[in-house]
């Protein structure tokens, strides 16, 4: 069987983007004299806005001003990465041009509001090699649940099974194994455990050794 389907998640894949973010809410945490912000963090790596205003809640507690602090941490990333500033991961644009080449269809299923998405997938150059574009906001349930990667392979009209996910995030990976797609890891932030061995088809250090797989 020849897999020709592949869905991108784009933050710690597609973009170096985990530990810029994680930069701007450290500066949060200092400045607002936040403890403990990792165990919070952390477990929002991979899921939409909603999940992460329960996990810091349920963290910090009730009171804790998430939109706010949402909203400074937001102003933090845009000054330093918006207008194509945002580093692509090594690899990228080499494993793009091998699918693109190999007439895979490509997709992004990314927990990011599909605006935001698109226009940071534009703004990075990269928009022409995606057939099929997913945010977090054209689904009900966020990552780990699988709707988002079983959403992508609809729009692409394949069946789960026969579509590769790269992901970077534990849930993520809990999403496309959850899916019955053939989840691939390559790890960003979190070093893969027991669980990840078993759910990831795949662990890659780089982008390079997806290609190398794919190509």
């Amino acid at each position: 069987m020849i897999i020709k389907a592949v869905i991108f998640d784009m933050y710690g894949v597609i973009f170096d983007s985990e530990r810029a973010v994680y930069q701007c809410w450290q500066e949060l945490a200092e400045t607002h004299h936040l403890e403990d912000l990792d165990t919070a963090y952390r477990q929002c790596i991979g899921v939409n806005s909603a999940m992460c205003r329960k996990i810091f809640i349920a963290h910090f507690g009730a009171d804790f001003p998430f939109d706010a602090y949402t909203a400074e941490v937001s102003k933090k990333y845009h000054d330093k990465y918006d207008h194509g500033r945002l580093p692509l991961k090594p690899g990228v644009r080499e494993l793009l041009s091998c699918l693109k080449k190999n007439q895979y269809q490509i997709a992004i299923a990314s927990s990011t509001r599909t605006s935001v998405v698109e226009q940071q997938i534009a703004d990075a150059g990269l928009r022409a090699f995606f057939d099929v574009i997913v945010g977090g906001d054209m689904v009900e349930k966020s990552k780990p649940e699988p709707d988002i990667f079983l959403k992508a392979a609809d729009l692409l009209h394949v069946l789960p099974h026969d579509a590769y996910v790269i992901e970077d995030s534990f849930n993520g990976i809990r999403a496309a194994f959850s899916a019955g797609t053939i989840p691939i890891m390559v790890p960003d932030m979190m070093e893969p455990d027991a669980e990840m061995q078993l759910k990831a088809r795949y662990i890659f250090e780089d982008l390079f050794g997806v290609k190398e797989l794919l190509g």
